[in-house]
């Protein structure tokens, strides 16, 4: 296999930096060396066997970013598990839906997780472990008896301690399942994005031979680590070459990340678009948009000294050490490009998606053409799907080493995803340039990237409006990174008797309220518009929703 397995990346890792720092919480609750990492690995390995845990067992991590996610993730990969990722802010009922789905025999779970789900609604789990404290929530007797006694099963396998002869993780089995990546909390009909280990060594190879890292390189997990851009490289590739990973314990508001930064000061920072157009909308722009400032943005000369100064102060706001800036997930605003663009920052946008774990393709910012998203991996290759792939739009669409093996128990999804010669169908439409470098012009999928990189699926809000008093149909947008239902209410005589003495403007905020309720804070809903007509559609009745903004 030419592919380097990335388990073999980590034990070499381990063995150059045994008493460095691998990853650390921000708030200082759990810290680990690469030699602790270790210890701790073999800990999780001895406690899972005496608990009754078997290689291809699933184990659901779903708890907000921390050092104890990571370790069980690396203990989960180097113990043949399978690690099932859920984001913590889905509801009780979507956690409870995911880990069912999953076929998981222990779920892990932070703090906020805990405090929300009944451990009674999930039969099929061996024990439920509160992450923070490893420290056992519910759990069948014998499986609570054996958990208590690994401790002791622990020092009786390593007498003397774990030591670098005793790192030795399995790297040969690529085809082997290692993630479960569920794209949505739905309790419909989940889509569990199947990714073996070759996947993500895909990934880390091309990042070990693109992004080098220098010794004492340090990194913030900030991104969901529970969504595969996070966690590949704000984390997998990061411990994989020997980083310091710090993690993010509280919410990514920029007062709290203008602080990690300082504190951090990362050599590279992987964020979504609504974190940079935040970060230049507020600091840059209004400085540079005055009349005066406008003419001399342009003047020769002086012009540089200006954009050198703008350069300048956005590196120390990003903590004074940074030599990558990587956005994805959505498409860049122009304008805040334009600044990054003009004062010549150390940026690039990439492209990936989950089911390519994640990534598709990149280029380094000093190559990096204006407007696109890089160019096609060394390990997989990109097509478009059109007459003139040069000029004319098609879709976009991916073949290689990074791309997933399927979709979980559902064989329909799995054969709708790839075209009948095996190409991944991305979804996405968009241009390959004679230099090779891809521009996204539009996206015939429909899903919105919410304010951290969560994957918010509109059809999904829909569903839940559509069954709502008085509405006929809906439609969810994405305006200033706001989510707003275009409503077409029923004005029938049933939808005029539910309305009853109400206006319509009430009854749709309390249907509003309704929704809401049920929902992650991030797929909230914020407002509702009537619209006087129905929605255009299709000669198949799909709404046409490239008509409404």
């Amino acid at each position: 296999m030419a592919t380097k397995h990335y388990l073999s990346y980590l034990q070499e890792t381990m063995h150059s930096n045994w008493n460095e720092l691998a990853m650390k919480d921000l708030d200082g609750v759990n810290s680990y060396t690469y030699a602790q990492l270790a210890t701790e690995i073999a800990k999780l390995h001895v406690t899972w066997r005496e608990m009754g845990i078997k290689e291809g067992d699933k184990i659901a991590l779903c708890g907000r970013n921390c050092a104890n996610w990571g370790l069980l993730f690396l203990a989960a990969a180097s113990y043949k598990a399978v690690v099932v990722s859920i984001l913590p802010d889905f509801t009780a009922e979507g956690i409870y839906s995911l880990v069912d789905h999953s076929e998981a025999v222990l779920l892990y779970v932070g703090p906020n997780v805990k405090k929300k789900i009944d451990v009674s609604q999930m039969k099929g789990l061996k024990a439920t472990i509160f992450m923070d404290e490893m420290s056992i929530i519910e759990a069948d007797p014998k499986v609570r008896k054996a958990f208590d006694g690994a401790e002791a099963a622990f020092l009786k396998a390593y007498p003397n301690g774990v030591t670098l002869s005793n790192i030795n993780y399995p790297t040969d089995n690529y085809d082997d399942l290692a993630v479960l990546n569920y794209t949505s909390g739905s309790t419909g009909n989940p889509k569990g994005v199947m990714l073996t280990h070759l996947n993500l060594s895909g990934n880390v190879e091309f990042a070990h031979n693109r992004i080098p890292h220098t010794k004492g390189d340090t990194v913030l997990s900030m991104l969901p680590i529970a969504h595969m851009f996070g966690l590949m490289f704000e984390f997998i590739y990061q411990v994989c070459e020997g980083a310091q990973v710090y993690f993010l314990t509280q919410a990514p508001t920029p007062t709290n990340l203008m602080k990690a930064f300082a504190q951090v000061k990362p050599f590279m920072i992987l964020t979504v678009p609504l974190v940079i157009e935040k970060i230049i909308k507020k600091g840059v722009l209004p400085k540079i948009s005055t009349p005066t400032m406008k003419i001399l943005w342009k003047t020769p000369i002086i012009k540089n000294i200006i954009r050198k100064k703008v350069k300048e102060g956005l590196e120390k706001t990003f903590g004074g050490q940074l030599r990558y800036l990587i956005i994805g997930g959505a498409a860049l605003n122009g304008e805040v490009e334009q600044v990054l663009h003009d004062i010549k920052f150390q940026y690039c946008v990439g492209y990936g998606m989950t089911e390519c774990g994640p990534l598709i393709s990149y280029e380094d910012w000093f190559r990096y053409a204006f407007h696109s998203c890089g160019k096609e991996l060394p390990q997989c290759h990109v097509r478009i799907d059109s007459e003139d792939p040069t000029s004319k739009d098609g879709e976009i669409q991916v073949k290689g080493i990074n791309v997933m093996k399927g979709y979980y128990k559902n064989e329909e999804a799995t054969k709708a995803a790839f075209t009948e010669d095996g190409w991944l169908r991305t979804g996405d439409l968009g241009v390959l340039d004679k230099e090779g470098n891809i521009y996204i012009h539009g996206r015939s999928k429909n899903m919105i990237l919410g304010p951290s990189g969560q994957n918010i699926y509109p059809e999904e809000l829909e569903d839940k409006l559509n069954s709502m008093p008085c509405v006929a149909e809906s439609i969810v947008l994405d305006r200033d990174h706001k989510l707003v239902a275009l409503v077409y209410p029923d004005t029938s005589a049933d939808g005029k008797k539910l309305l009853g003495t109400k206006s319509l403007t009430q009854m749709m905020e309390e249907n509003r309220n309704a929704v809401n309720k049920d929902l992650p804070q991030y797929s909230q809903i914020s407002a509702i518009e009537l619209v006087a007509s129905e929605f255009e559609k299709t000669p198949k009745r799909s709404i046409k929703r490239y008509l409404y903004k």
